[in-house]
């Protein structure tokens, strides 16, 4: 890690007298091999898709779900067992993000994934995860979700599982919070769990985690701590969700007044919700609870719903003669729209083959409906839209459709009429979810009511849906090059915005990507794109954070442990990916010959595989920080092209001006 910007000089003067023609042809050769490469990669269908490559945790909970049911596979159950010894860390424990230490509920799934498997508890590496894990608290520190999971096969005790009631449907939009002001994935992971919290269906299996209580089981450690401050809102809802308790007992008696209402408008809304998408929300945490709920209902296994259920579920698995991991869903149309602009800014014609089947695989994956969006932003526009997985009709999202308009304003089609239709819709919608503070959150308009951080069960770190600086530059970016005016009360609203997100040190938090660099590289090249004058002093402040926490071998790198600590914030091995969002920032201010720009892009150039990809193991996504992570696998072969294609465009305009053109 470099600590000052003087460590830099020596190396960077090595690249100030690198002859100009081997920099430019060592350029030039890495962008056509990472062209070809791309293009090899294309789907016939026009699309390309990338592996999202997670944790363990996804598969540990297919273990338990299957013992659950009663129904296991040994063969599979045996590469499941691999799958997760081979994420085992030396010391004994599982993490949540390449390179991380041991994670409680990581941890103790694993563990109990290898035991119901028939792992014996005296194997060396069950030994050691199980001093792992009550060195991290033991099962009394796992989150609700996975204390819900272990009530289901009778591990623990539901009268302690916070209450996630069925009458949260039934909360008018009147109140001041009602389930349309949580977030669209904890919506999503919510109503089949309530309908699970309701009918309790604990199947016992035939062994416990007694060994993983570090003091033995007392209530103390069963219980919700509450907060010290006897006036607080945790306080309020641990009362309530005793209250909620109470409630439980009148409907187990049949004397509940709204129960039965309740609960069958959430399985009309979780079964409304199968229509059209992947599974319930196409994220896997979402469609696991759906199909428990399925059969805590009362569905046979052979009923359509379930056997569709159980379809997508199993469609996320990726299962090899010795292993099987799983995805926790799939990225097609943001994959797409990322290298779509990748390559047309490196320099492939808008008219090419692979573009125009792209640019129709696009168009046809626009969302004409109106989803669950209306009801956070009830407005009078026309529905459109794109989400992130191949089919999720509900959900829309305002980020992949930025990204998504970002790459159809650079492609050609055979209908150009049809896409200047679609680019207007998308735009008039996306412009709809700009929120009361200027930014731009992922799903909805204004879902930021911190109250619902403090109910027992939003121990996930994802019950609201914030505006962010990486999404709203995004969206600068793109009406930049749609010559907006920054007089224009949104791109005003929007930029105030972002100036007020910056960090004291300069750089920019990010919300969907790891971490600070993800948001500084958004921003600056967002306000490019506007033509902000770079030289004004905010500006700059992230241009030298940015050059501050450049590596020695001239690469950027940022782990995960940047969400628990910003102490940590661009330190990590270099990256392919972290390392291209770090040239684009720094190529916002139209420096080629700026040393830390050159040698971040010789080392993209160097660290280029023969065929044109990049190798990269570290974990650059973010799903809800602190708690689940992702690797795009398809991060770490577009985004350097990107990168060597903004350089080369800012080098031949100063090349250009050079000569007088």
């Amino acid at each position: 890690m470099i600590e000052s910007v003087t460590t830099l000089r020596p190396a960077a003067a090595q690249s100030e007298n690198q002859p100009p023609d081997d920099f430019a042809q060592a350029l030039a050769a890495a962008i056509r091999r990472s062209q070809g490469y791309l293009l090899s990669e294309q789907k016939p269908e026009g699309y390309w898709v990338g592996e999202l490559l997670v944790d363990s945790t996804l598969v540990s909970d297919t273990v338990a779900y299957h013992h659950w049911n009663g129904k296991v596979d040994p063969e599979w159950q045996r590469k499941a067992v691999n799958h997760i010894f081979n994420a085992q860390l030396p010391e004994g424990g599982w993490n949540i993000y390449y390179g991380g230490p041991s994670e409680v509920n990581a941890t103790i799934k694993a563990y109990l994934a290898l035991k119901l498997a028939g792992v014996p508890v005296t194997d060396p590496r069950m030994l050691k995860a199980r001093e792992v894990a009550l060195n991290l608290g033991g099962v009394p520190r796992m989150n609700t979700f996975s204390k819900l999971y272990l009530a289901l096969i009778g591990l623990y005790p539901w009268e302690y599982v916070p209450t996630i009631p069925c009458e949260v449907l039934l909360i008018g939009k009147w109140f001041h919070v009602n389930f349309w002001d949580m977030s669209n994935w904890s919506r999503g992971m919510l109503v089949p769990l309530a309908i699970i919290n309701h009918f309790k269906p604990t199947r016992p299996v035939k062994v416990d985690l007694d060994e993983l209580y570090p003091e033995g089981i007392h209530e103390r450690d069963l219980a919700l701590a509450p907060d010290p401050e006897k006036v607080s809102w945790r306080n309020f809802f641990l009362w309530l969700d005793r209250l909620h308790k109470l409630a439980e007992w009148f409907a187990e008696h049949s004397v509940h007044p709204f129960r039965k209402t309740a609960l069958k408008r959430c399985e009309n809304w979780m079964l409304e919700r199968f229509e059209g998408s992947d599974g319930l929300a196409a994220i896997f945490p979402a469609m696991l609870n759906a199909l428990i709920a399925l059969k805590a209902l009362g569905y046979p296994d052979d009923h359509p719903q379930v056997v569709r259920a159980a379809h997508e579920l199993k469609k996320l698995e990726h299962e090899t003669p010795d292993s099987v991991r799983i995805e926790p869903c799939f990225s097609p149309v943001w994959d797409t729209a990322i290298v779509a602009i990748c390559l047309r800014e490196s320099g492939i014609p808008e008219d090419h083959p692979a573009m125009k089947k792209c640019a129709d695989w696009l168009m046809g994956m626009e969302i004409r409906f109106r989803g669950d969006w209306y009801h956070k932003n009830p407005v009078d526009v026309e529905p459109s839209g794109w989400v992130f997985e191949y089919a999720n009709k509900w959900n829309p999202d305002v980020d992949d459709t930025a990204m998504v308009l970002l790459a159809l304003r650079k492609i050609a089609t055979d209908n150009p009429q049809r896409r200047n239709e679609c680019f207007k819709r998308g735009m008039n919608w996306m412009m709809a979810f700009q929120c009361r503070d200027g930014g731009w959150a992922a799903f909805d308009k204004d879902c930021t009511k911190n109250i619902l951080e403090k109910v027992p069960f939003a121990d996930h770190n994802a019950m609201l849906d914030p505006e962010c600086a990486d999404i709203t530059a995004r969206i600068l970016e793109l009406l930049g090059y749609e010559n907006w005016k920054l007089d224009h009360p949104q791109v005003k609203d929007a930029l105030a915005y972002v100036k007020s997100q910056q960090e004291d040190d300069g750089s920019w938090y990010g919300r969907w990507g790891v971490n600070y660099i993800y948001g500084t590289w958004q921003v600056l090249r967002g306000m490019r794109a506007l033509n902000l004058n770079m030289q004004e002093d905010w500006l700059q402040r992230g241009r030298a954070w940015l050059e501050s926490v450049q590596h020695e071998d001239g690469g950027w790198g940022e782990r995960c442990n940047t969400y628990d600590d910003p102490v940590f914030k661009g330190r990590g091995p270099s990256t392919a990916s972290q390392t291209a969002w770090a040239v684009m920032g720094l190529c916002a201010f139209d420096d080629p010959e700026n040393p830390f720009l050159k040698r971040g892009i010789e080392y993209l150039c160097r660290t280029q595989n023969p065929e044109g990809s990049w190798t990269e193991h570290e974990t650059t996504g973010t799903g809800f920080p602190k708690v689940f992570y992702l690797k795009y696998d398809m991060y770490r072969n577009a985004w350097p092209l990107l990168a060597l294609a903004t350089y080369k465009q800012i080098s031949d305009r100063a090349a250009a001006k050079r000569n007088g053109k």
